[in-house]
């Protein structure tokens, strides 16, 4: 296994590990704990810095696998899903963000599996970046956000992410159509 894949296993690796943290932070409530919340946000943003390496380490060295073009988006998927739940659950993103992120992994999941069927990998494109990049960094915000803000600020904190999540919301949408309509023949053939 190379490097690359090595980075990718770690970052899915990470996930429970960030989700026990933002399981303690408890935002938002009378016994919310800020250190919680900023393990909560290390966590991640290593995690999300992974993301970064593995993907510019496998095209330098000309370490693309198929097992990256798999993984890859799929421990990312993993990482900011459960991420988005959390926030879901401290009431900062409302769930129709988080149901349109996952009708459009579901959708370009069935896509590359009908490919996969056809002896075909198909790899992420760039709006698939740019979504998971904006997703990433509001998430970020958020978990860092609650730890240096000023207790009496939790509404504006509340607010900027809850701006911030439609912004994800729309940026998936048209991932999603983008990564449909070009992959289309896929569908057909």
């Amino acid at each position: 296994m190379n490097l690359p894949n090595k980075l990718t296993l770690a970052r899915a690796l990470l996930v429970p590990v960030f989700m026990v943290f933002a399981a303690l932070s408890h935002y938002g409530q009378a016994d919310f704990h800020p250190a919680y919340s900023l393990l909560a946000g290390l966590v991640f943003a290593a995690a999300s810095l992974t993301d970064y390496l593995d993907g510019n380490l496998a095209r330098k060295r000309n370490l693309v696998t198929d097992f990256g073009k798999f993984a890859d988006p799929l421990a990312d998927k993993m990482l900011t899903t459960a991420a988005l739940i959390y926030m879901v659950v401290d009431g900062v993103c409302h769930p129709v963000v988080l149901a349109l992120v996952l009708f459009r992994e579901f959708a370009v999941a069935g896509v590359r599996m009908i490919a996969a069927a056809k002896d075909r990998v198909i790899a992420a494109n760039m709006w698939g970046k740019v979504k998971t990049v904006l997703q990433m960094l509001t998430i970020i915000f958020y978990y860092f956000a609650c730890f240096f803000a000023p207790a009496d600020s939790a509404g504006l904190v509340s607010l900027l992410t809850q701006i911030l999540c439609w912004a994800v919301a729309a940026a998936t949408l048209l991932s999603g159509f983008i990564y449909i309509k070009d992959n289309r023949q896929v569908l057909l053939d």
